[in-house]
């Protein structure tokens, strides 16, 4: 069976551990996109194949509930933090906002190019005052450019790094305004360096595309001033402190009493 746009496919020569979609077709070349993990490629057609549905249930990656994210009703009201998410891919972005949704958390998504983002950042965060920034898309460290701390060598990590500068030229304290950055690969250390509370990826790994909005829905659904477990929190995510890092913060969520 010929391969055609749309499809769900994987990669022989990397032995079908990633599903990808294809996004287009060149004469002999093909453009994935990861159906979960972050990350386009591109790979000769004689290299992919359709996956069977056995294969797309069995890579699927799926996240359980966590027990610490369901809250008592019973008693008390809530007040989750307001969340901004802007994000390169629109297909992310709604999966991620399906996920806020699910959690009860207030998020706006904003899908806007990696380039655009550190341009109309500042504006959005005027106008909607979020608690908690994500910033995120598509991003690669090219290793056949040279040395990984030189940002130049990453596909969107400079454009990643000048936003975070923004938010902190807005808001300049990590605990009125907690900064999410990055994306697969991206270029960790800088970006916290620019300001970021947390960010990606500390061993220039892939990150799932949910990582971000499960470190934003913790933090929005821990007590504020309650400080996060820091580790706890980073083993939620696909690859743990190989995909995303960042610094203790404490909690977002205003607890009230009665209901």
């Amino acid at each position: 069976m010929p391969i055609k746009k749309g499809d769900i496919v994987t990669r022989k020569s990397y032995n079908h551990d990633t599903l990808f979609k294809v996004m287009n077709i060149k004469g002999d070349m093909c453009y994935l996109k990861g159906m979960d993990v972050r990350l386009y490629a591109d790979s000769k057609l004689e290299d992919v194949t359709i996956a069977t549905e056995e294969e797309q249930e069995s890579l699927r990656i799926e996240f359980q509930e966590e027990d610490d994210d369901v809250l008592d009703r019973s008693e008390y009201f809530y007040l989750p933090p307001k969340t901004m998410h802007i994000d390169g891919d629109s297909e992310y972005l709604g999966r991620c906002l399906e996920y806020y949704k699910k959690h009860n958390i207030f998020a706006i998504g904003k899908k806007i190019s990696e380039a655009e983002i550190p341009l109309k950042i500042r504006d959005l965060l005027e106008e909607y005052k979020p608690d908690i920034v994500i910033i995120t898309g598509h991003d690669a460290y090219f290793k056949k450019k040279g040395r990984i701390d030189d940002i130049h060598n990453y596909k969107n990590t400079e454009n990643f790094i000048k936003a975070v500068q923004e938010c902190r030229k807005y808001e300049k304290s990590h605990e009125k305004l907690v900064i999410i950055a990055g994306a697969c690969q991206s270029n960790y250390e800088e970006l916290i360096k620019a300001g970021a509370n947390f960010a990606s990826s500390p061993k220039r790994v892939n990150i799932h595309c949910l990582d971000p909005a499960i470190i934003a829905t913790t933090i929005s659904l821990t007590e504020r001033n309650k400080e996060i477990d820091l580790i706890s929190l980073l083993e939620k995510t696909k690859y743990g402190s190989d995909g995303m890092g960042g610094i203790i913060s404490n909690g977002l969520m205003y607890v009230g009493y009665p209901r």
